[in-house]
């Protein structure tokens, strides 16, 4: 008679020993992860002569043992003895017929951090236990980009640190930005909590001299990423026990962008001041059409008896014709031939 309980089947099992594998894996929050437990002669197995189990360790309670999921020959499905695990662990029926029990497993939480055992017998072979694998999975969640504020206004300077939502547990670090050298711990008081989602917030406080200048940073070390997030913002203070003036962020690139705007203007002054001064010359000048170059008629000089003399009559008398002055023939005394003046 076949036990009905895959727990007690696996007790009466327990005895049975295989040389057992041992692997590591690591996850992130979230994420599907295969857990790999592969029979290593690469044979082909019936489905009815199989047991298969994946277990993992009862918190807080040693030498026992939780049921993540189990295949028992003569089921057509695999089933579920941890409700955790229910909906998330998953054995391929398929897989196993080729020798690959592993166990896919669905949205990774921070709980599921743990050795999980993988265990496979065969019934032909009077329950022998032919698999024996373990894995570790580790589990992994990024912390938000740290937030330093302050300093508040006291006898010393006080800066907060806040990170949230990562996994593992922390290293929080203090660093002087001046050369990057790491500040004393006894200077810093740290506060790491989890939340809800079984991730870790950290609020960090540091409590300093007050000097003239302050440029100080905050760093979250996420050791299974190999990770370090230190905060984005440089925060450097100056000041002096009644004040306290934050310098900007980023001196160097105003340093660059002033000689620019500076030329800018200049430029913008000089062609304003040009459009003007041309605008006024041609409203104040008088308007000259321009009729095209004309060629300079010499004025015969009359010698001798036709010189013109003064209180001549006909000292002013020349043609008027188009662009001559001169007095009108008409105004001119008559012509005698042959008699002189």
């Amino acid at each position: 008679m076949r036990p009905r309980s895959p727990g007690l089947l696996l007790l009466l099992l327990c005895g049975l020993r295989a040389e057992i594998q041992e692997e590591e894996v690591r996850a992130m929050v979230g994420s599907d992860v295969w857990l790999s437990c592969i029979y290593p002669k690469g044979n082909s197995f019936d489905l009815n002569d199989l047991y298969v189990y994946w277990q993992i360790s009862v918190p807080g309670k040693r030498n026992t043992n939780s049921v993540v999921t189990y295949y028992l020959s003569g089921n057509s499905s695999a089933g579920h003895g941890d409700n955790h695990y229910k909906g998330r662990a998953r054995l391929s029926l398929d897989g196993m017929k080729q020798g690959n029990f592993s166990l896919h497993l669905h949205n990774v939480t921070p709980q599921d951090e743990q050795k999980f055992n993988c265990l496979v017998f065969r019934k032909s072979l009077e329950l022998e236990k032919i698999l024996e694998v373990t894995v570790t999975l580790n589990v992994a969640a990024n912390y938000s980009m740290p937030v330093v504020s302050g300093p508040s206004q006291d006898e010393e300077f006080i800066f907060t640190c806040t990170s949230t939502n990562g996994y593992p547990r922390p290293n929080v670090y203090w660093i002087n930005k001046t050369d990057n050298s790491l500040l004393d711990d006894t200077l810093q008081n740290s506060t790491v909590s989890l939340n809800a989602q079984g991730l870790y917030n950290v609020v960090s406080v540091l409590r300093i001299g007050r000097s003239p200048t302050v440029d100080v940073g905050c760093c979250i070390e996420n050791v299974l990423l190999h990770q370090n997030l230190t905060s984005s913002q440089t925060e450097t203070f100056t000041g002096t026990k009644d004040s306290i003036t934050e310098d900007p962020v980023d001196d160097t690139q105003d340093a660059v962008n002033r000689p620019i705007l500076s030329v800018l203007a200049v430029l913008v002054v000089a062609v304003a001041m040009a459009v003007a001064t041309g605008w006024l010359c041609r409203s104040r000048c008088p308007y000259r059409s321009y009729a095209g170059a004309q060629a300079a008629k010499p004025e015969l000089e009359l010698t001798g008896q036709f010189a013109r003399r003064e209180g001549d009559p006909w000292r002013n008398c020349r043609s008027t014709g188009s662009g001559e002055l001169g007095t009108p023939l008409s105004l001119c005394p008559p012509f005698r031939t042959g008699a002189t003046r």
